[in-house]
């Protein structure tokens, strides 16, 4: 369930060149991708790290540690929409993060990217992970799969489409790990 390695570096890199100061991971887990955005940020970069398990966190939280950036990231054990809701209503964070990164639970990714729309500056980046869903979405018949990965998948084939339609994003799905689509935003 960790983000792959190449992901990893793909993400840093993009960061690094970017020259990304502020940004935002929704789904944490054992933190691998947030260390790698840390390590790409600069000294007074911040991470916004939202999560309802802390215990996850936790698990990967010595190896930040060790890498001694985890006075970048404010962790808040939370379910996500709240915290970008109250984030939009406080109105001191529209437009104010360079990148933000999603790898929480599929079903509210179009919940997130409306807020995310407004938090993230125009010009911004937003990743969206595990948008090919084990190559699925491209399979007209996923009886195979279980229930539960089959509405799962349901939910990213239209969330592609979504983000495809979207005039507001350039969109690039790139084939690494299970799929990581990157929406810059345009307005």
């Amino acid at each position: 369930m960790s983000t792959p390695p190449e992901e990893g570096q793909l993400l840093h890199l993009l960061l690094k060149l970017m020259n990304a100061k502020r940004t935002m991971e929704i789904g944490v887990f054992t933190g691998y991708s947030l260390l790698c955005t840390a390590l790409a940020l600069p000294e007074d970069g911040k991470i916004t790290a939202i999560d309802v398990d802390r215990k996850s966190f936790e698990i990967g939280l010595p190896f930040i540690q060790k890498a001694g950036v985890e006075k970048k990231i404010d962790f808040i054990e939370s379910e996500a929409l709240p915290v970008l809701d109250k984030m939009l209503q406080e109105g001191r964070e529209e437009g104010s993060f360079d990148f933000a990164f999603v790898d929480s639970d599929k079903e509210n990714y179009g919940e997130y990217h409306e807020r995310l729309m407004k938090l993230v500056k125009i010009g911004g980046l937003i990743g969206y992970d595990n948008t090919l869903w084990f190559g699925t979405v491209v399979v007209p018949d996923c009886s195979s799969l279980p229930d539960d990965g089959r509405r799962l998948r349901d939910c990213l084939v239209n969330f592609n489409k979504f983000l495809a339609s979207d005039p507001r994003v350039e969109i690039s799905q790139i084939c690494i790990g299970d799929g990581i689509t990157l929406c810059r935003r345009l307005y």
